[in-house]
């Protein structure tokens, strides 16, 4: 369990997740999927009910001000100040927050100590946590485990295809279909078609989906994250990691931000100082282009010490709709290629049936496309309108709208995952297949790797090497997998026709043995090209039936950020937008992005002037990506904001 070593002051924090009032007091029973735990549940508690963690804030005098209730999101920001459509309900979170680097120091924060800290609750750090908890077990030692996540419970803020390859889960949990595990619905068709704006043609699948289920992997997620809690992890949602903390070269955990700082820096009523978790080891799964995660690959050259490429990135814009029940096929599979996209634009189209009528449907687009003018959230649009894909949506109805980067890179842009104090796993890392279009079993076996390396490292040594899990993971199957298919996406660079001759001789005829390795393009940014070498992209109105404006689709994202607190999204020079991205790119980030943070706007004197509305941001992290200066700085917001996804 987690020890307090320190309180002076104000507690560091409150809990930004789901709680109850019980007998007058503030439970910290944490919410599950569909029940809420009872006192003295689960093997991280006090003895009460409750983890060390909480009881600490609770005896100094703490805020823990519970979520008492679900309700609709805040209206999002932009051209419109009403939409239509029904968003799913979330949790209301009133919070603020700011960098905890950035208070003065006349508060101490708390500091609270373990084993191991985990950074993010997704599949690699959800298998991280249980696969030490099982090693414990099965070894009788003990070991303090948390898992802190900044979504207001776990698996709201994952979104994912997702055609799921079982094998890791099969690994961490050999009876997983006794289990209830959400899995789905098996893999029954798979299709592969290369789309004309008015026609389809089939082609020879390349996926291998046989033995695969189509999935939701927030769900899978929060049943992951109810396995952790009976193990006895302590995962605590709601909280976003701000700053990693040294001691002598060495990572020895995390700090959360503050909470009471309003958008002019000063402190509100309900300021409280950020808390410390300091762990022996700590653990790095945030996923795509995940924050302190970046920083750690820069402060310890882990991309020149692997002899790393640059990563890229693609954007995946995603749906789940509700069809008729005539048009439902369980199981079947559908990816594309070609149209909307031009031939130089890398980037496909999913078509997933679920169970219960729901079809998963969205478009990937590489992030290097150079016509500033493109609008992915408008080529998805343009693509469901198909004579293809329409039918299937006609007569049903959008459930969720999200929207979130993808590692693209692959092998060539693997950074060492071992670093003074901890590693990285997962998307922080980069371990999606890009021809499988799969990372999620892949980062549940980087999680479980590096579990087992952590195990061993903290019985040998106070100050415990994650080198093991570095060596283990170039030794597993997932190095294996990711080294095969590593020449495929570069190939794309030269175009789409010269990238799928490519992929076919890559995968039919050399099975992955092409004795070279090709380097990527540059990095996204940079392939961006000015406006003056491009048009303007003539996108059609929605329809409002298969179609519809970026901020209805928003409010499906069930998106909501307290209002009076510091921007997440900075600019490291204010006068770039209109200086430059205005003036030579046309403005792109008000098109990159899925969610209308960025919009230019007339001021006073009929000036054009960037506004940003950061309380949009579906925290998919394309402008940290796709700005063309690399001028807007993604930051994480105060903990439990953001996408409330529940069926992604």
């Amino acid at each position: 369990m987690g020890r307090l070593i320190r309180t002076r002051g104000l507690p560091a924090t409150r809990f930004a997740s789901q709680y109850r009032l019980n007998s007058g007091r503030a439970a910290c029973s944490q919410l599950r999927t569909e029940e809420t735990l009872s006192d003295g549940e689960g093997a991280s508690s006090s003895g009460d009910g409750h983890s060390r963690f909480e009881v600490a804030i609770q005896k100094q005098g703490g805020l823990l001000k519970g979520i008492l209730g679900y309700g609709n999101p805040m209206p999002v920001r932009g051209s419109r100040s009403s939409y239509s459509g029904v968003g799913q309900p979330r949790l209301q979170i009133e919070q603020a927050r700011s960098f905890s680097a950035e208070a003065n120091g006349e508060e101490q924060r708390e500091v609270m100590e373990y084993d191991v800290v985990i950074v993010g609750g997704g599949p690699a750090g959800l298998g991280a946590a249980i696969r030490l908890k099982q090693l414990c077990q099965e070894k009788g030692r003990e070991l303090s485990v948390c898992v802190v996540e900044k979504a207001p419970e776990v698996g709201a803020h994952i979104l994912s295809g997702n055609v799921y390859e079982p094998r890791a889960l099969t690994e961490l949990f050999p009876d997983w279909k006794d289990q209830d595990a959400p899995i789905g619905v098996p893999v029954t068709d798979d299709k592969f078609w290369f789309l004309f704006e008015k026609r389809a043609v089939p082609l020879p699948s390349p996926f291998n989906n046989q033995g695969n289920y189509v999935i939701s992997l927030s769900q899978l997620v929060r049943w992951l994250g109810a396995k952790a809690e009976e193990l006895g992890v302590e995962v605590y949602p709601g909280f976003a990691a701000s700053e990693v903390l040294y001691e002598n070269n060495r990572v020895v955990g995390i700090a959360t931000n503050d909470m009471g700082i309003a958008k002019d820096g000063s402190k509100k009523s309900n300021f409280q100082r950020g808390m410390e978790l300091k762990g022996r080891l700590t653990l790095f799964g945030e996923g795509c282009r995940g924050s302190l995660s970046e920083t750690i690959i820069k402060k310890y050259q882990l991309r020149e010490q692997a002899q790393a490429l640059h990563q890229t990135y693609a954007l995946g814009i995603k749906e789940v709709w509700e069809i008729e029940e005539s048009k439902h096929r369980p199981g079947y599979v559908l990816h594309t290629v070609g149209w909307p996209l031009d031939y130089k634009t890398y980037g496909g189209s999913f078509l997933y049936h679920m169970d219960n009528r729901q079809v998963a449907i969205g478009l990937v687009v590489a992030l290097d496309y150079k016509n500033p003018y493109l609008s992915p959230y408008e080529e998805y649009q343009r693509f469901k309108q198909h004579p293809s894909i329409r039918p299937t949506l006609e007569g049903g109805k959008v459930i969720q709208y999200g929207a979130r980067t993808l590692n693209e890179g692959g092998f060539q842009s693997i950074p060492k995952t071992a670093f003074p104090g901890g590693a990285l796993l997962g998307d922080s890392a980069g371990f999606l297949n890009v021809p499988k279009i799969k990372g999620s079993h892949t980062a549940l076996k980087s999680g479980m790797l590096a579990a087992e390396a952590a195990f061993q490292a903290l019985g040998e040594s106070e100050q415990p090497s994650m080198e093991a899990y570095w060596a283990a993971l170039q030794q597993s199957w997932v190095w294996q997998e990711l080294r095969s298919v590593r020449n495929i996406r570069p190939a794309f660079h030269y175009g789409l026709l010269p990238g799928m001759a490519h992929a076919g001789l890559d995968h039919y005829l050399m099975r992955g043995k092409i004795p070279f390795t090709l380097r990527h393009g540059p990095p996204d940014h940079k392939a961006t090209e000015p406006a003056s070498k491009h048009k303007p992209i003539p996108y059609a109105k929605p329809d409002g039936v298969i179609s519809f404006d970026l901020l209805t689709s928003l409010y499906r994202s069930s998106t909501n950020h307290e209002h009076d607190q510091p921007p997440h999204l900075r600019l490291r020079n204010p006068q770039v937008p209109e200086s430059v991205n205005l003036p030579q790119f046309a403005g792109p980030e008000s098109r990159y992005c899925p969610a209308r943070v960025y919009e230019y706007v007339a001021d006073e004197n009929d000036k054009m002037k960037l506004s940003i509305n950061a309380q949009n941001c579906l925290h998919c992290k394309a402008c940290d990506i796709k700005d063309p200066t690399q001028n807007i700085q993604w930051t994480v917001p105060e903990g439990g904001g953001g996408p409330g996804y529940t069926v992604m």
